[in-house]
């Protein structure tokens, strides 16, 4: 039974879609609403409204760079940057 399983699993490309798609609709949002709450808990009792704002910004572009990375787009971004120099 095991080997019968084992060589249909060789037989196709095993995907990782399925994962991939439920990490993105449900850890990426918890994440992002613990760190707010986080962001809103450390700065906000205390009236550090400037800290938070420069925490908020390192936040914002980790998620630029995960959007990138999520959407495939890095490519492009990479090329377009590249192309500044070479011409």
């Amino acid at each position: 039974m095991t080997m019968m399983t084992v060589a249909q699993l060789a037989a196709g490309e095993i995907k990782t879609r399925g994962v991939q798609q439920w990490m993105l609709d449900n850890i990426i949002p918890l994440v992002l609403l613990a760190v707010a709450l986080l962001l809103l808990w450390l700065g906000g009792g205390k009236g550090d409204n400037a800290g938070v704002m420069r925490r908020l910004a390192g936040v914002v572009i980790a998620l630029a760079i995960i959007g990138l990375a999520v959407s495939g787009l890095g490519v492009n971004v990479g090329e377009w940057i590249a192309g500044l120099f070479t011409g």
